[in-house]
């Protein structure tokens, strides 16, 4: 399994559609990486680029690319191994408007410029029950992001966790974004977006073959100077997801079938 990872490390070396520096390594380069500012040039056009955070394989990243070829799209995730595989797609199918970085998501504001961002896509991200400044949709990511997106962007967020589900939204509440759309069951809602339905990852399968919900929630980031933090009581996640931890210590032998 070692040797396996370390050859897709060595392979993703050799993308040229591949960036890795992890945070470490970006602040040997003063917190700032030789692509920010440069992402337009890199492909070539002045499209809008999207970001999906927390990519995983990268399925949703090359699926969203195939769709919309007006525009151009970027997994991030810390996880190599796995993001070697729409890396690999991606290649193989000379796909010129997908890229990839490897690198934590905390460190993203160092690879892009202001307002160098169009929209981001947040796909089943570890919900973080217990540690509020690690959720992706934390005010504390929401301030990072903000130094790299739009006035007016979109985020969406895709999960299968309840408990992320509710708290994304009261964060949206606290801090007065506009909602385009939000629903706790995706695939039984109004939601009328056919492409984005048809997007659905190996782990969502999974999820929905097992009886879950999808929910869905995506809204309008305006620029602000000050977050304000949801103080609510959410209650957590009891079941397992799929190569995932515990999602919550309460009703942990509890599977939801």
């Amino acid at each position: 399994m070692a040797k396996n990872k370390l050859a897709k490390f060595s392979d993703m070396d050799s993308y040229p559609h591949v960036f890795q520096c992890p945070f470490y390594n970006l602040q040997q380069q003063g917190g700032r990486h030789e692509m920010s500012g440069k992402w337009n040039t890199f492909f070539g056009n002045n499209n809008p680029i999207v970001l999906e955070l927390g990519c995983g394989r990268g399925e949703y990243t090359v699926a969203l690319a195939k769709m919309y070829p007006d525009k151009n799209f970027i997994g991030v995730d810390i996880k190599g191994a796995r993001m070697w595989a729409g890396a690999k797609e991606a290649l193989e199918q000379k796909m010129p408007n997908v890229a990839f970085i490897r690198t934590n998501i905390e460190a993203i504001a160092g690879f892009f410029d202001k307002d160098e961002v169009s929209e981001i896509w947040i796909t089943f991200p570890d919900p973080q029950m217990k540690k509020v400044n690690k959720r992706l949709t934390s005010t504390r990511f929401m301030s990072l992001y903000q130094q790299i997106l739009k006035d007016g962007a979109t985020v969406h967020l895709k999960t299968d966790s309840n408990f992320m589900f509710t708290y994304t939204n009261e964060m949206i509440k606290s801090n007065r974004y506009e909602v385009t759309f939000s629903n706790n069951d995706l695939y039984h809602s109004s939601f009328s977006d056919d492409k984005i339905l048809s997007i659905r990852t190996y782990y969502e399968q999974q999820w929905l073959d097992r009886g879950l919900t999808i929910k869905y929630v995506s809204f309008k980031v305006t620029h602000r100077d000050v977050f304000v933090e949801p103080d609510v009581d959410i209650e957590y996640d009891s079941y397992r997801s799929y190569n995932r931890s515990k999602r919550s210590e309460k009703n942990s032998s509890q599977d939801v079938v």
